[in-house]
């Protein structure tokens, strides 16, 4: 027998045996796995013999909501789902922060999710903990490594009262202290939507790439011919920044301030929001003087006047992100364009595809993977966007693997 006609018989009988073992597995098995995936470490058998009883039942939600319970949830599911959408390397191994905790108290108290991107809202923690500080994280730090229950010590504040933003300025986790630092620090503030649009609609900018726009709002500091080729700019360039550039806009008022000198780092610092009645002395405006910056690159090019945003995606191919057609599509700063991603299709099921590799520990592929997809995507909006909800319809379809 040849080589390949060994391996595919190997492939083969290893494929009716992963089928075998998933219709073998009993209401015991599946709540195993199901609490395994959840909660990131096997129940006690109180609670395997009790979420058993539900499957057996028919009620897998109950054996969901079981494995939510657990604190393992919060500290191991939730917090390596969130973490790597708070910093630019997006890594999972970051401290807790009040970007994080917030996903999770979202999350445990069944709240409309869409809220992370604009709500006038933070979580922080309860007992002997440090202060929340616009200017540190020890508060965050201290609650990791304590031995509270987070699901628990989490509670739920409005964000201008932590941190003294105006609340029309406040835009959920884009405004909490830990975003700033990773996506104000420097830069042209550019980042802060880049990785909006990355962690939370799921599309990097080559993946909403569009050269059919009108780039009336692109920057000065963007040259219009990169190497002396203007094609360059056209043909690429122009795809990224005619939509990105109306909408990063938004955050024209908002910079990262730090102490470079005895912070290089820039680990201390704290957002900055300028004020109705506030100028910066480098534009003369509220617009923060990074919005000028390189204006010399191409001296025609848009100069940004305040937060007035615009989104040129809903027209073109970018229209398939399904945009809220109760929304104007344009509006000034922060909260209004976090409504404006948080209220369009995209979000909904980027939601579902990341609870997804979280539950079932692999990215969505076969059509009934995407069917699944579809159908939770579905539920998660019929549920008032309880992200709770999507846990359980993932566990419930992955509980046999």
């Amino acid at each position: 027998m040849s080589l390949t006609k060994q391996l595919t018989r190997a492939l083969l009988a290893g494929a009716l045996l992963c089928t075998a073992a998933q219709a073998l597995a009993g209401p015991r098995e599946q709540a195993l796995q199901i609490h395994s995936r959840i909660a990131g470490v096997p129940p006690s058998e109180t609670v395997l013999l009790q979420m058993a009883e539900h499957i057996e039942s028919g009620d897998v939600a109950a054996a969901a909501n079981l494995a939510m319970e657990h604190d393992g949830f919060y500290r191991a599911t939730l917090k390596t789902l969130a973490t790597p959408w708070t910093n630019r390397d997006m890594t999972p191994f970051a401290p807790l922060n009040d970007y994080t905790a917030t996903v999770m108290g979202l999350v445990r108290d069944g709240e409309d999710f869409r809220q992370l991107l604009y709500g006038d809202l933070l979580y922080t923690g309860s007992g002997s903990l440090p202060a929340y500080s616009t200017s540190n994280n020890d508060h965050y730090e201290a609650l990791e490594q304590s031995d509270l229950t987070l699901k628990d010590a989490l509670q739920r504040q409005s964000q201008s009262s932590l941190t003294g933003l105006p609340s029309e300025a406040t835009a959920g986790v884009m405004t909490s202290r830990a975003a700033a630092k990773a996506f104000f620090y420097a830069g042209t503030n550019r980042a802060m939507f880049r990785f909006t649009l990355l962690n939370h609609l799921c599309r990097d900018l080559e993946q909403v790439h569009d050269t059919t726009g009108i780039p009336d709002r692109i920057r000065q500091d963007v040259s219009r011919s990169p190497g002396g080729d203007a094609r360059v700019f056209l043909n690429n360039c122009v795809g990224c920044h005619t939509g990105m550039d109306p909408m990063a806009q938004a955050f024209a008022y908002y910079d990262y301030e730090y102490d470079a000198a005895t912070d290089p780092d820039a680990e201390f610092g704290a957002i900055h929001y300028n004020r109705e009645g506030e100028t910066d002395p480098a534009t003369g405006t509220r617009v923060e003087a990074k919005y000028h910056i390189n204006a010399g690159t191409f001296a025609p090019g848009y100069v940004t006047p305040d937060d007035d945003w615009d989104n040129y995606w809903r027209r073109g191919p970018n229209a398939i992100l399904a945009w809220d057609p109760s929304l104007a599509g344009s509006g000034n700063g922060a909260k209004s364009l976090g409504m404006e991603l948080a209220h369009s299709g995209a979000f909904a099921s980027c939601q579902v595809e990341k609870v997804f590799n979280a539950v079932c520990l692999r990215t969505p592929g076969n059509s009934e993977d995407r069917a699944l997809i579809a159908t939770a995507t579905g539920n998660f909006a019929a549920s008032g966007y309880n992200l709770k909800q999507v846990f359980i319809d993932t566990a419930d379809y992955c509980k046999g693997e």
